[in-house]
């Protein structure tokens, strides 16, 4: 599925999150132990098993649970997405550290933004780093996350979408899939390019999908 996975570190502090751990957790543990580098928690884009782990299309991705028997941190997730992480991946809510839209995490001296996007899932949630939109799957460069999913909201995504859209165009934006030749590109570039974007009101953005 050609997914990305983020990580965020401190060079000087040696601490460092990651975003997404669902496929190979132990090969993600010793790259951030060849770093050097010490990990003080996941983030969570949304709650699908490609990216926090959990059964899909008959296989068991291992994600967080795998991950939180070698290290125990918290995983950083929307808080209108708790019951559906802890469903779709067998962790504890202990485990987890809710957050809301525009909630700040610091590891070291790096602030993460955490901005909350419905429409691919209730808690879908991007996260903002030093000029760079980690944007899970809410946009990608071409097309966004699909919301004909449970917990999908064509309406929100709309909303969602105009949002990210109002950040500075010169934000890096660093898509939870590769489905596009390049793997990260400037927002206004995506903005410019990206046909989400055409639509200029939710009830145009609706008929798309036929409502």
């Amino acid at each position: 599925m050609v997914n990305f996975v983020y990580l965020i570190g401190d060079t000087k502090t040696r601490e460092c999150v990651i975003i997404d751990p669902a496929y190979a957790v132990s090969d993600l543990l010793q790259i951030v132990e060849q770093d050097q580098m010490n990990l003080v928690g996941v983030l969570a884009t949304h709650y699908h098993p490609d990216h926090v782990g959990g059964s899909m299309m008959g296989m068991n991705i291992e994600g967080v649970a795998a991950l939180l028997e070698t290290k125990q941190v918290p995983i950083h997730v929307n808080k209108n997405e708790s019951a559906w992480v802890t469903r779709t991946t067998g962790i504890s809510e202990k485990d987890l550290a809710a957050h809301e839209s525009g909630d700040k995490l610091t590891v070291g001296e790096i602030d993460i933004t955490f901005v909350h996007t419905p429409g691919h899932t209730p808690g879908s949630q991007c996260f903002l780093v030093e000029q760079r939109l980690v944007a899970g799957d809410t946009l990608f460069l071409e097309g966004c996350g699909r919301t004909d999913l449970p917990g999908s909201d064509p309406g929100e995504m709309y909303f969602s979408l105009q949002k990210l859209a109002q950040l500075p165009h010169d934000t890096l934006v660093c898509p939870g899939h590769q489905y596009s030749a390049m793997p990260s590109s400037d927002l206004g570039d995506v903005v410019a390019t990206n046909n989400v974007f055409k639509p200029q009101t939710q009830q145009q953005w609706l008929e798309w999908f036929g409502r």
